[in-house]
């Protein structure tokens, strides 16, 4: 769905507030004109003596004009600015609701820089939809026809001259800025987008910059971009400036032409010489009313192309129609099976999985092995429902995936993933980020259980845990699952930077742990699996492969071969560390 369509249902539902805004701002603008007008008539009915009484009503008519506009103006104000922040909100956390069924699929087809740009950029531009575009046609219409009709019960040919400016401000200037505009339409965007893109890759790679001598480049690179779209907002404001440049030469073009044509009327006696200077302050005021006109077509495309780069971000097919109710028991063990799975990423030549069937027993332990690349990731991500297989059917305790909410899944998954967020804070913070509640020396001992007794609960994490080591992120991501005390565990390489001591301990208190639980661990190593229910090789995204440890060594397959490689190299390296 377009992102426009969206935000004038969001328009439509904060219609009260609009309605408001617009009676505010005609009762303001309305009270201007009048105001402007009866100041000329003042001035000119004082050169001729009037009685004190009119001066007294005509002062009076000024200062509570004066009033009204001010009071309407800041309803005017406070009503569309509310409107404006209302519709963004429900704008907003519609574009979050669709985006975050998407993740982390968008978050490899998207660079960060650009999809931060688009969330955050993209959304705000659209505020001034309301504001610059919808708002100000619907005011100056209104408030010059009621002036349109005003100046015509003293004049037609001076109504007509109103008449004509209007078209011109309203219609011709903004179509000259159009034609203008469209020639950079989006690129102030783009190269902003391209900015946000490039600071991003220079904040995340700063230190692998610095070590390989790079970031002399990249600051260039940096500038160019900064040089580019400063260069491409001065375009942009040049055209702005000129629409603005060009009312107001049709504004004091009116106004001289209101002034002239009225004194010919005044010495042809078609019009009393008490009046020409209120229709001339009449002229200036109501076009300063159309003066947000000018700038209407830039905030326009700048709203659809924010509208079109949103609508990309979150394509409409990608959107689930329906959100599955089905629930994931926690009470005991999951079975999982898998039935022709395949999956392939998007513009990627060949499948991540070919045709995987493979059954998991409620309650036991499977390993599952192979090369870099042979699909084991991808089968945890499939599990979590974060991708979608492109072929065969997913079951969990006999129930189509399909069927059952992902949030049932994780709240039921202790999950390990390769590379784990950690956000800044404390370790404290960063463990009980399920929500859980513990005691401090509950959380202690779960920091022994994984070998972080040197660790306080109070230490500081920097953001993306910058400050820890891959082995002590590895061991409080693992502290993190066996906190969340689900009966599915989903590990991937955990403990791939842990030493075989170290390793070996943290197991021990997982396993005891997870007796009973449905385990599914994913590892290169192959020390330890003696004690696996399954053993399940894959290679190229195949299951070539499985059965018990005993087996698969009687076999002398596949895994036989690659057990033979390891207690090889593991020889080896055993016999470099005894050379003097």
């Amino acid at each position: 769905m377009n992102e426009l369509t969206l935000l004038t249902k969001a328009m439509i539902q904060e219609r009260k507030d609009i309605i408001l805004s617009i009676l505010g701002g005609f009762i303001a603008g309305i009270a201007g004109v009048f105001l402007f007008s009866a100041s000329g008539y003042l001035i000119s009915q004082t050169v001729f003596a009037p009685p004190l009484y009119t001066l007294i009503v005509l002062t009076s008519l000024v200062k509570m004009l004066g009033l009204v506009r001010a009071a309407s103006r800041y309803g005017e104000r406070l009503y569309s600015h509310r409107a404006t922040f209302s519709v963004l909100s429900r704008l907003r956390t519609s574009f979050f609701g669709r985006l975050i069924p998407l993740a982390p699929g968008i978050l490899n087809k998207k660079r960060s820089g650009d999809l931060l740009a688009r969330i955050v950029g993209d959304v705000e531009s659209l505020q001034h939809y309301f504001l610059r575009v919808v708002y100000p046609p619907i005011v100056v219409v209104i408030v010059f026809l009621a002036t349109v009709l005003f100046t015509s019960s003293f004049s037609f040919w001076i109504a007509g001259l109103f008449v004509l400016g209007m078209l011109v401000a309203a219609l011709i200037v903004p179509g000259i800025v159009l034609i203008g505009q469209r020639k950079i339409q989006g690129l102030v965007r783009q190269e902003r987008a391209a900015l946000s893109t490039e600071v991003a890759e220079v904040l995340y790679g700063f230190r692998d910059l610095k070590v390989y001598g790079q970031l002399k480049k990249r600051e260039k690179q940096l500038e160019h971009a900064s040089a580019a779209l400063a260069a491409r907002q001065q375009r942009a404001a040049g055209h702005l400036l000129l629409g603005q440049t060009m009312h107001a030469f049709v504004t004091f073009f009116i106004s001289w032409g209101v002034l002239a044509s009225g004194a010919y009327l005044i010495r042809d006696g078609q019009l009393a010489g008490v009046f020409l200077a209120m229709l001339v302050m009449t002229s200036l005021t109501v076009f300063e009313e159309a003066a947000a006109m000018a700038t209407l077509p830039a905030y326009k495309q700048d709203s659809e192309y924010a509208a079109k780069r949103l609508a990309e971000t979150v394509p409409t097919s990608d959107v689930q129609p329906s959100h599955p109710s089905g629930v994931l028991s926690a009470e005991h063990g999951v079975s999982i099976e898998l039935s022709g799975v395949s999956f392939q990423y998007e513009d990627e030549w060949r499948p991540a999985l070919k045709d995987v069937s493979l059954r998991i027993s409620p309650g036991s332990k499977t390993a599952i092995v192979g090369p870099s690349g042979s699909g084991k990731s991808t089968m945890i991500e499939l599990l979590l429902k974060l991708r979608a297989p492109s072929e065969g059917d997913i079951r969990l305790n006999g129930r189509s995936a399909k069927e059952v909410d992902e949030t049932s899944i994780w709240q039921t998954a202790n999950v390990v993933l390769q590379q784990n967020h950690f956000f800044r804070g404390t370790i404290r913070e960063n463990l009980l980020l399920d929500g859980g509640e513990y005691t401090d020396a509950e959380l202690y001992a779960m920091l022994a259980k994984v070998q972080l007794t040197n660790m306080s609960l109070d230490d500081a994490v920097y953001e993306k845990g910058e400050n820890l080591s891959d082995g002590e992120k590895q061991r409080l991501a693992l502290a993190r699952a066996m906190l969340h005390k689900g009966r599915l565990w989903l590990l991937d390489e955990p403990t791939s930077s842990l030493d075989y001591v170290t390793e070996q301990r943290v197991m021990k208190h997982l396993y005891e742990q997870a007796t009973g639980d449905t385990l599914l661990l994913i590892c290169h190593r192959l020390i330890g699996l003696e004690g696996m229910d399954q053993i399940v090789v894959m290679d190229d995204g195949m299951v070539i492969e499985k059965g018990s440890y005993a087996d698969l060594m009687e076999q002398k397959g596949y895994f036989f071969k690659m057990k033979q490689i390891e207690r090889q190299m593991v020889g080896e390296a055993g016999e470099q560390k005894r050379m003097p």
